[in-house]
């Protein structure tokens, strides 16, 4: 759907009488105003009102009138809301009041990005991996700490207690127009993993909002505590959102290999953008604790490294990106990402020599001379507080509130 007229109609056959416009906070955490389909035509001809300064990241300027337009491509039905009198979701643009975009609005930010390597004649595609930790709930209904089993990787039922709500959720995100790839059963107890069919930058950012919005709903549900959080429990294994990158020429005729450049971009500014893919103290608990990424390294297919490239039977040429966490705002983390990456094409960067050793049981006088990820999240705000890069293409209140929040 392109228009105000094909929403009206889809909200019409569908029987919708909410519709919700939502939008970010500068950490990637959704909030959204419901109207009434009446107040469809005023949201998309001038936009819903909204105070920006009660929005974390946005400041606190005296004149603070922002306005939501929605995105009618994005429109889908909420599938765990009643069906009769149902509920409707669209993401948003946030403009200010001259009608100009909103500059701390993530989602805006990610598609100057995108702008910026279409100008350089390149397509970038991402397809994150998300892993989250289903919990039980006491008898008062709250949030335990008790996984809901004691499965590991790839296990089945009955050991496996969460087939069920991953059923319920791949089922949820058809109906929201997201393909699943896959579904199983993660190291942790009680861990889980949803992934879904990569794509281009801003419609996975969106699709990633809306899988960790249905899996948060849908275990509610079921009666369980959905925990995206890098670190859920100490001696377990932590969350991950792994990045699968590809980068190639929109011109089919350009023979050009950019995707080590951009890969070897990332890894140059990768301690500079730490703060915004892992941007919770829990964060800095993660890394370099099974399997979870510490030192800025690549190769083939090990997954001790920052950077991956995994085995492929297709000629489908992409590689990982195994640091970010799901608590990382995709719209801001995809943007920082697609310019390291394009200064790396820019500057013709090439990797080092790929570390095809494991690095967590590698000789220690190999492990001093490389380069580590920051240890803690005051190090990440600071390693961004010094990046050109950060201070070029994130606002600075943005920066700020990043920045206050790691207490530097």
């Amino acid at each position: 759907m392109r228009t105000y007229e094909e929403v009206l109609d889809f909200i019409e056959e569908e029987n919708v009488k909410f519709i919700r416009l939502a939008f970010f906070d500068v950490f990637g955490e959704q909030k959204n105003i419901a109207i009434m389909p009446q107040e469809l035509r005023r949201a998309f001809a001038e936009g819903i009102s909204i105070d920006g300064a009660a929005i974390a990241g946005f400041g606190e300027e005296p004149r603070s009138d922002l306005f939501l337009r929605p995105d009618p491509t994005t429109v889908s039905i909420v599938p765990w809301r009643p069906m009769d009198g149902g509920v409707c979701r669209m993401f948003c643009d946030i403009y200010k009041p001259d009608g100009t975009p909103y500059e701390k609005d993530t989602r805006y930010l990610l598609k100057q990005a995108v702008r910026a390597a279409k100008e350089k004649g390149l397509k970038v595609n991402i397809g994150p991996e998300l892993e989250f930790y289903a919990f039980a709930k006491n008898e008062k209904g709250e949030a335990t700490e008790m996984p809901i089993d004691q499965a590991g990787y790839m296990s089945v039922g009955p050991d496996d207690k969460g087939e069920n709500l991953r059923r319920d959720i791949c089922f949820a995100l058809l109906d929201m127009g997201i393909t699943p790839e896959a579904s199983h059963h993660e190291q942790g107890p009680g861990q889980n993993e949803i992934d879904f069919h990569y794509g281009a930058p801003l419609s996975t950012a969106d699709n990633t909002t809306t899988v960790k919005w249905a899996v948060r709903n849908l275990a509610e549900t079921s009666g369980m505590h959905a925990d995206f959080s890098p670190k859920p429990l100490r001696d377990q294994p932590g969350n991950g959102m792994h990045f699968n990158i590809s980068v190639e020429a929109v011109d089919p005729e350009d023979p050009t290999d950019y995707s080590s450049m951009f890969m070897a971009g990332i890894l140059k500014h990768i301690r500079e953008i730490t703060l915004f893919l892992n941007p919770t103290t829990k964060s800095y608990e993660r890394l370099g604790q099974m399997e979870a990424p510490y030192y800025v390294s690549w190769s083939e297919q090990n997954r001790s490294q920052l950077i991956r490239i995994p085995a492929t039977n297709s000629n489908r040429k992409r590689f990982e990106l195994r640091s970010p966490d799901p608590m990382a705002n995709p719209y801001l983390s995809f943007a920082l990402v697609i310019y390291a990456g394009l200064d790396g094409i820019e500057n013709a960067l090439r990797p080092d020599l790929p570390m095809n050793v494991n690095l967590y049981k590698a000789d220690a006088d190999l492990i001093r001379k490389l380069e580590k990820l920051p240890r803690h999240m005051d190090e990440a705000a600071s390693c961004a507080r010094g990046s050109e890069l950060v201070q070029k293409y994130v606002p600075e209140a943005v920066l700020r509130a990043y920045c206050e929040r790691a207490g530097v």
